[in-house]
């Protein structure tokens, strides 16, 4: 089956490309992508395959029932835009003002799509189920992820595969990881409440411009001098804000952030450490603060049995030249909350341009990617669900030819 599902994909590559090029030139921010789920919704309705609407808000569900007995595959996609100004010249460019798909989430869609199109055909010859989930709202916490769950997604589901087209990576090139590969992503904000007066007469002042100052060099310590070094950790502040007149010192600053880690115990202290250097540098210098820390995604947590599978069906496909094992990227992903339900893995799909020395970055107004990746995506994803019943029964996966 593997083979007819290998050509019917090759067979359908200029579909899966043509489709991408039509979801990037008409991109929908998170939570609002309506769009987006009807022309996905319509295409599998198009081809008979049974499906959900509206699962957690804006996400579908479709099930392909295999005609075999056997255990059910889920594949997850992610399908929103962010809020960028795609300033790439190709003819697909982004028809919408300030949205553009900036991280690939296009790819995952046509990828998926087209490899469930490829499935349905091969249901006769299919073992056990596969469960496609289109998920929206990745790109914005709370994220679809969760609400989607809640609602049912993963119900009957005993293993979950998904993939993240990666720009930085060549094409050709497998990511993999067992354990954490993505980190928690979390949001701080702190605001700084001072005294504010005449820039002629600091003395008379609290200057929250000066306190929110040694607060951003303050927090640099808690990873460097109170984490384990052995621990990944950052803390990042993004926005420092305290707008007046040139010769006002201001009463107020704003400050946001992030902070990334691996490990629940390091980000639990984390988290109330910011409020004891927020507090101590606040006290030094007579001045109040108000803090806020919003949880973000949870660490994406691969798991060993099921990325080992992963590698073993990724070295039998032929456009696969490199598999390469990871270290942790510090973004973060909210497929992490599928892990936290079933067993699964989550992996890179090299997808670099051509003719470019260095891509531009996810989230960058010029990303792109190579269209190649989108085969190598679906083939790989193809391979794990049709010989995971294989793996389950401890039957040999190919390598690589």
């Amino acid at each position: 089956m593997l083979d007819k599902l290998n050509e019917l994909l090759e067979s359908r590559y200029d579909e899966m490309v043509e489709m991408r090029r039509y979801l990037h030139q008409f991109p929908e921010l998170s939570f609002k992508e309506f769009h987006t789920a009807a022309y996905i919704a319509e295409f599998y309705e198009n081809l008979g395959i049974a499906h959900q609407t509206n699962v957690g808000g804006n996400g579908i569900v479709a099930k392909i029932a295999g005609a075999k007995s056997g255990k059910t595959v889920a594949l997850r996609a992610d399908f929103d835009a962010l809020p960028i100004q795609d300033e790439k010249e190709v003819a697909y460019k982004s028809k919408v003002p300030g949205v553009m798909h900036a991280c690939g989430h296009d790819g995952h869609t046509a990828t998926l799509l087209v490899l469930a199109k490829c499935l349905n055909e091969l249901k006769e010859d299919l073992e056990g189920n596969v469960v496609l989930i289109h998920q929206h709202a990745e790109e914005y916490a709370p994220g679809g992820a969760v609400a989607m769950i809640n609602d049912g997604c993963l119900e009957g589901v005993d293993v979950i595969f998904g993939t993240h087209l990666w720009a930085g990576t060549e094409v050709g090139k497998v990511q993999y990881r067992v354990g954490p590969v993505m980190a928690a992503a979390d949001r701080f904000s702190i605001k700084v409440q001072g005294s504010g007066g005449h820039g002629a007469q600091p003395h008379k002042t609290k200057d929250a411009v000066v306190t929110a100052s040694q607060l951003v060099l303050n927090l640099q310590q808690i990873v460097s001098r109170r984490v384990n070094p052995v621990d990944p950790a950052v803390i990042s502040v993004g926005t420092f804000v305290a707008e007046n007149a040139f010769n006002i010192i201001a009463d107020s600053a704003y400050l946001e952030g992030t902070v990334r880690t691996f490990n629940d115990d390091v980000r639990d202290m984390i988290e109330a450490e910011i409020d004891v250097v927020a507090s101590s540098t606040c006290a030094l210098n007579g001045s109040t603060y108000e803090y806020n820390f919003h949880r973000g995604y949870p660490a994406v947590v691969n798991h060993k049995d099921e990325t080992d599978y992963l590698v073993s069906v990724a070295s039998g496909v032929k456009e696969v030249v490199t598999l390469e094992e990871t270290p942790p990227h510090m973004g973060g992903e909210d497929y992490s909350y599928y892990l936290r339900h079933v067993k699964g893995t989550f992996f890179f799909t090299g997808a670099k341009p051509e003719g470019v020395e260095v891509a531009y970055p996810h989230h960058h107004p010029k990303f792109d990617i190579n269209e190649k990746s989108l085969l190598i995506a679906a083939k790989t994803l193809g391979a794990a669900t049709v010989l995971y019943h294989q793996h389950e029964k401890g039957k040999l996966v190919p390598t690589h030819q």
